[in-house]
């Protein structure tokens, strides 16, 4: 496997490929941009983000869906030396400023939400923040004191003396082991936490991932997760500008124009859940299209149906199908490879990338033999370098020999195959999104009439697993499962919102005086047995 160049950081590997290879396209869509383009654009940014007061380290939170300018102002924040703190596009108000008052970022770069939405309508006063940046219409996101236009950002209205303003000595200055990036992530204590990562494990971690997956010049990648998700950012973004792929920014994505994007966009490299592949097939079976120019699939799942990849491979003529395993945590993790029979692809996520080591550890943290069920250990370059603030909820996960415990289950074969068998963690995954059921609680109590609430994760044939929320109303409180799914659609990220609301009299507690979680799942995958 080549090398990762010795570019080090992200503001030097954007320099290199911008002098090597100005006029490679680098975002195709709405606004196109070219490597010198994202360059010098980059750049200013820099330079208004420092004229701003932004220094070495400073965190900047950026919020708004996939767009051409939110590749820009991150490479910007990372040029003035700063760390990225992506929010969802999803967030509400109160989600959102738990992060930046978390990471306590002064400056917050706003873009276009869901709808047309507007973070800015939506956040509480935060008194930390010292600089919006926004649109340049008058819209509540760019307004006070602290608002900034995103073209003045760029264009040098924003500061004066811009010319004592090096931006490029700050860019130059940035270090391998910097923080890039602080990436938000749902524990099981319900409080989201902040994952670090430096330039180096970014850099390796996506270049390895890039060459695997075989992405390179003149593919065309529409990236559907969203760039606050680290498959987004770091598997979309990043890897494109690294192996001079044409990234797609797609803000909203919708399962019917996926056939017409592969078609009319001449997509060659395509990411996403078992269920898009699928809404692919059906639309192919029900018309004739133009797919030939996709060449390659990857799915991140637990397990890929085989009858899918078969058909995949025979419908559309994928050269490749890949599965793969990471987290926030670690980075990369294991991948399946060129040649691996469609059994390997379907029933696991491969082998372990370069550069990282993983077990499988019993109850007393044995390591097991070979196909023996545990959790799953990693060590190596991707393993996070904490979570910010948080060195007791470090010291939790990654323990004294650098082994990050995962949470997850699996199962290693005789090759080296990992399997993901189950979770540790009551985490549980719609549409690829990680849900806490504890952060979920805690946002359904903020509604106000109910006194305890419970969360599971139950299978779900759309979107792989959905949220059921029991709840206990508040004595005199009158409380309806309709009225509780209309709040949290108000109120909180759209895949955090129970698909089910079940009103009871009290929860079941075990022997430990604890909320019986099992017989709830139970409950809730069997309705009428309790």
């Amino acid at each position: 496997m080549e090398s990762v160049p010795a570019w080090g950081t992200l503001p030097r590997m954007l320099r290199a490929q911008a002098a090597a290879h100005p006029g490679a396209l680098v975002v195709d869509g709405a606004v196109r941009l070219t490597m010198r383009d994202l360059r010098e654009q980059a750049a200013a940014v820099g330079r208004g983000l420092m004229a701003l007061g932004v220094g070495p380290g400073d965190r900047v939170a950026i919020w708004g869906l996939n767009d051409a300018s939110w590749v820009v102002h991150a490479f910007g924040i990372w040029d003035a030396g700063g760390v990225i703190v992506p929010l969802s596009a999803r967030y509400k108000g109160f989600e959102a400023a738990e992060m930046i008052t978390k990471t306590g970022a002064e400056v917050l770069v706003v873009g276009e939400g869901p709808g047309g939405a507007a973070l800015g309508d939506l956040l509480p006063p935060l008194p930390g923040v010292r600089h919006v940046v926004g649109f340049d219409e008058v819209r509540q996101a760019a307004s006070g004191p602290g608002a900034v236009g995103r073209a003045a950002l760029g264009s040098g209205r924003a500061w004066t003396g811009a010319g004592a303003l090096d931006v490029e000595a700050r860019a130059l200055a940035v270090r391998s082991d910097d923080l890039c990036e602080i990436m938000s992530t749902s524990g099981t204590t319900g409080t989201p936490k902040g994952v670090m990562l430096d330039h180096a494990q970014v850099l390796r971690g996506y270049w390895d991932w890039a060459e695997i997956v075989t992405l390179g010049p003149g593919d065309r990648y529409p990236v559907i997760a969203p760039f606050n998700h680290g498959f987004g950012l770091n598997a979309g973004m990043i890897a494109c500008v690294l192996r001079r792929a044409t990234m797609m920014p797609i803000g909203t994505f919708t399962p019917d124009g996926l056939m017409a994007l592969v078609e009319s966009g001449k997509v060659s490299i395509l990411a996403g859940p078992p269920t898009m592949f699928y809404r692919l097939l059906d639309e192919l079976d029900q018309r004739d299209r133009d797919v030939s120019s996709l060449r390659v699939a990857i799915c991140g799942a637990a397990a890929v149906p085989a009858t899918l990849i078969t058909r995949l491979v025979e419908r559309v003529g994928l050269e490749r199908m890949i599965n793969a395993y990471g987290l926030m945590e670690g980075t990369v993790v294991s991948m399946t490879r060129a040649g691996d029979p469609i059994e390997v692809i379907a029933s696991s996520t491969g082998r372990v990338v370069p550069g990282i080591e993983v077990k499988i550890v019993g109850l007393a943290g044995e390591e097991v033999p070979s196909g023996g069920r545990g959790e799953i250990l990693q060590r190596g370059y991707g393993v996070m370098r904490g979570y910010w603030g948080e060195p007791e909820k470090t010291a939790e996960v990654v323990d004294a020999d650098g082994w990050l415990h995962t949470g997850d289950i699996g199962v290693l074969d005789e090759l080296g195959n990992l399997s993901i068998v189950d979770r540790k963690k009551e985490l549980y995954i719609v549409n690829g999104f990680n849900v806490s059921p504890a952060e979920v609680e805690a946002l359904l109590l903020r509604e106000g009439s109910l006194a305890q609430v419970a969360v599971v994760g139950v299978p779900d044939s759309v979107s792989g697993e959905a949220g059921c929320a029991f709840v206990v109303p508040r004595s005199g409180a009158s409380v309806t499962a309709a009225g509780l799914v209309s709040w949290a659609r108000a109120n909180m990220a759209g895949y955090k919102v129970p698909k089910r609301v079940i009103v009871v009299d009290e929860l079941p507690a075990n022997p430990n005086g604890k909320t019986d979680k099992i017989t709830l799942r139970h409950l809730a995958q069997n309705p009428g047995t309790g």
